[in-house]
């Protein structure tokens, strides 16, 4: 690479020297066109000095040009280096960011799905606690509107038992015992024939909470839900 950029000794001698015969060569010109040898001497005597000059300079030349361009690509060298050593340095830091970024993503979807399970599980509880089947009460000879309502309160969903509550009002009046003369439907449901709420317990005459319990698993059954009962009852008097 060198050599290439290196200006030879040869040719710059040879530059040298084809000026100071250009120099010798004008001051000829001049003094025989002036009618003055002398000056012609003169020149030539210059153009000799010249030369000697010139080519005394062309070692130290040529070492500083070699220097110079030695030092400058050393200088290129060492910031390509450094250069590429920053940019390596750079792309491991973004990895090393990008994998922390990632591990605490997942860290913290892992820990809001263990959340939401905890809750769910805690929701369950609260509503297993809550909901109670009708084996929990305790059967009685009579029951007061008060006391039927007490149980369906904790047998029905919390969300779900105002709907329950409206269908019950207009189809019994919270009357268990309540008995349609003329189509013979029975109970707080109104269930016809009263006979099908045998299916959630052999007491359902006498026990509201057989009934209600009964109630709840038709009204699911057919409608999804009490309010989906209600809002059948609302369009047709009737579920």
């Amino acid at each position: 690479m060198l050599e290439g950029n290196r200006v030879s000794r040869i040719s710059v001698r040879g530059f040298a020297v084809a000026s100071a015969t250009a120099v010798t060569t004008v001051g000829a010109v001049v003094g025989v066109a002036s009618g003055n040898p002398q000056s012609s001497d003169t020149v030539e005597t210059a153009a000799s000095d010249a030369t000697t000059t010139l080519l005394a300079d062309v070692p130290a030349g040529e070492q500083v040009q070699v220097q110079a361009l030695t030092l400058a690509e050393q200088a290129n060298a060492q910031s390509a280096i450094a250069e590429a050593s920053a940019k390596k340095s750079a792309e491991e830091s973004a990895r090393v960011a990008a994998a922390e970024a990632a591990k605490d993503k997942k860290a913290a979807a892992e820990a809001k799905v263990k959340k939401e399970r905890e809750e769910a599980k805690k929701r369950a509880a609260r509503k297993a606690a809550a909901a109670r089947d009708a084996s929990s009460f305790t059967p009685k000879s009579s029951y007061s509107i008060s006391e039927v309502k007490d149980m369906a309160r904790q047998m029905v969903p919390a969300g779900q038992f105002q709907c329950f509550s409206n269908i019950i009002e207009r189809e019994s009046n919270w009357n268990y015992l309540a008995q349609n003369p003329s189509s013979g439907a029975y109970g707080l449901v109104q269930a016809l024939p009263g006979s099908k709420m045998s299916s959630a317990g052999a007491d359902w005459r006498t026990n509201p909470a057989t009934q209600i319990k009964w109630g709840l698993k038709y009204m699911d059954s057919r409608y999804g839900s009490p309010c989906g009962a209600w809002s059948f009852w609302q369009n047709n008097k009737w579920y």
